[in-house]
């Protein structure tokens, strides 16, 4: 899968790679020259005691030690720019592809997971292509360069070679063996600690009013601690590691001295040869060194990469048509055809077939017992899940053959749980119609009963607002997703449960001036409460995902005993009549 990854999303920095590799080749040359130049200086020069000599290869010396030095900084430029260039471009293509999830792959995968995915995982990958260009790329050529030039020098002491290069080798693969399935557990454990802290951090009120620090402390404690145990694994391995290479490379420079001085006592070898042969054989070693550096990564990169393969590759259960139906003649009808849905690997369907139809400018609401499928029907619509039998269809066409962007553009969705984004009260607002004047938003403001708070705001329509909203209160939050909604002027309205924060005064006035202002939309209401649906065109009453009573609030009571029940649960006789 990291090859994979690689492969895609390297190719268009192609030409960055190909500079990093002609510099990294360049620089690697010269540090292979510099050996076999010292070897020069000490058998021509300083034996000889030739100071001209000295000086002029001191000076090619210093030239090409000066090139190497501005081919270096060019090479790790260049792959710094390939490696950030290539985060930026994963981290994109998980957020888009993250994006065009449904909810069913969404809570499969999990925030937590997500965003250490979109993070985390991706700075692992983005770290390995930074390594391979600025060390990995000159170690074969270190290596294989370094192995020629020595046996040049003296091919006497190539055994000291074919026994220290497969030791090392031998004993780092070792290690990384053990190193993989660690580095796959940790990744995993960070999960697990994202997910506890994003729990506690959205929690933290329902955590105090129960007294519950102590708790979520030892709860996220032993995660954590969880972590650190994994992390302390891999960490003891890793240390292991530099302790082993020093020590190949410390007793590998002993025996080439001491070998090599009975060769230059026998006459068999030059001084400056010795010195310029122990040159080679630690570039050698620390060629083998840095391609050992990257296998400590690789693992783990390797590791990440599976997981953001795993986003990137799984497909959304909410197909989009290749070429959807970009024009709509209706104004806002919708009719649920024989609905039903199931959750992938539940046993019972959520929704039994559902049939009915909301008429243009029509108000119906929906109501039922807790966990009857409200959420999940009207879900169905803007397609955050599809039905798994039936059809929804919008003016007469199925919302799964509807161009996405017509059928979200006729939708305004006020969700269960309404959500503002940092910013501003107007940026929110603003957020489904970009080019709204202040007079629309005053005007969606009033509608939705919240007018008056915002100007009593610092700054009014620019005054702050936190993420998630919670510089507001509850009510408050839920009247400016509302306006959200109405700024966006489509032709048909979701409100899921959305009044549920209002008091009854405000209820009221909000559903007076709904009717006042946007009679011609279709509306969708999902509602606990009877006082908020009783003026609704069709009722909708659900039970255990079937429909077992349709019709007027006045109809209802005299032909459906559920609806009744919920009547009487809420409202005297009196007040029902």
């Amino acid at each position: 899968m990291l090859l994979r990854i690689l492969r895609r999303h390297l190719k268009p920095y192609w030409k960055w790679l190909v500079a990093v590799g002609l510099f990294q080749g360049a620089q690697s040359i010269a540090s292979l020259y510099l050996p076999s130049l010292v070897a020069d200086i000490i058998d021509n020069g300083v034996a000889k005691g030739d100071v001209g000599h000295i000086a002029s290869v001191g000076g090619t010396m210093l030239a090409i030690t000066l090139v190497q030095i501005a081919c270096a900084v060019a090479a790790v430029y260049f792959g710094a720019k390939t490696a950030m260039s290539l985060g930026r471009d994963l981290r994109g293509a998980i957020f888009h592809k993250v994006g065009d999830f449904s909810e069913h792959e969404v809570s499969r995968f999990g925030a937590p997971s997500l965003i250490t995915r979109t993070t985390n995982d991706v700075q692992q990958v983005q770290m390995v292509v930074l390594m391979t260009c600025t060390l990995f790329v000159a170690a074969p050529i270190l290596a294989v360069g370094g192995v020629v030039m020595a046996m040049r020098q003296d091919a006497g002491l190539s055994w000291l070679m074919a026994v220290s290069i497969p030791v090392l080798l031998l004993s780092i693969g070792l290690i990384i063996s053990r190193m993989v399935p660690l580095f796959r557990l940790m990744q995993k454990r960070i999960d697990v600690v994202n997910k506890v802290l994003r729990e506690q951090l959205t929690g933290i009120r329902v955590i105090r009013a129960f007294v519950r620090e102590d708790l979520e402390t030892e709860r996220f404690a032993r995660a954590n601690a969880e972590l650190t145990d994994v992390s302390i694994s891999a960490g003891r391995l890793f240390a292991l590691m530099f302790p082993i290479v020093m020590m190949v490379l410390n007793v590998s420079s002993v025996a080439v001295i001491w070998f090599g001085g009975l060769r230059v006592e026998s006459g068999e070898m030059e001084v400056g040869a010795l010195v310029a042969y122990l040159s080679y054989l630690l570039q050698i070693l620390m060629a083998v060194m840095m391609a050992t550096f990257m296998g400590v990564m690789l693992p783990r990169a390797a590791v990440s990469a599976d997981r953001i393969g795993e986003v990137l590759e799984t497909e959304s259960s909410v197909k989009m048509p290749e070429h959807g139906v970009a024009t709509l003649e209706g104004a806002g009808s919708v009719e649920f055809a024989d609905v039903t849905f199931c959750y992938p690997g539940a046993e019972q369907p959520v929704l039994r077939d559902l049939e009915f139809t909301v008429r243009e400018g029509q108000t119906t609401a929906i109501i039922g017992s807790t966990g009857a499928g409200k959420t999940t029907l009207v879900n169905l619509l803007p397609r955050l899940f599809d039905a798994t039998g039936g059809a929804v269809l919008v003016d007469g066409v199925d919302v799964a053959q509807l161009d996405p962007d017509l059928l979200w553009s006729r939708i305004g969705l006020v969700p269960q749980k309404p959500y503002l984004f940092a910013g501003t009260v107007a940026s929110n607002l603003r957020y489904g119609k970009p080019d709204a004047t202040d007079e629309e938003l005053w005007e969606a403001l009033g509608i939705a009963q919240g007018k008056d708070f915002v100007q009593e705001m610092e700054g009014g329509l620019e005054a702050e607002i936190s993420q998630g909203g919670t510089n507001v209160s509850g009510g408050q939050r839920q009247r400016l997703a509302i306006a959200r909604a109405l700024v966006k002027q489509p032709e048909i309205y979701i409100f899921d449960d959305s009044f549920s924060a209002l008091d009854s005064a405000t209820d009221a006035r909000l559903r007076i001036a709904l009717k006042k202002h946007r009679n011609r939309a279709t509306k969708i209401i999902v509602a606990q409460r009877v006082a908020t649906i009783i003026d609704a065109d069709q009722i909708i009453v659900l039970d255990r995902g079937r429909i077992v009573g349709r019709g007027t609030h006045d109809e209802l009571l005299k032909t459906s005993e559920t609806y009744a029940e919920i009547v009487e649960s809420q409202l005297t006789a009196e007040e029902a009549a």
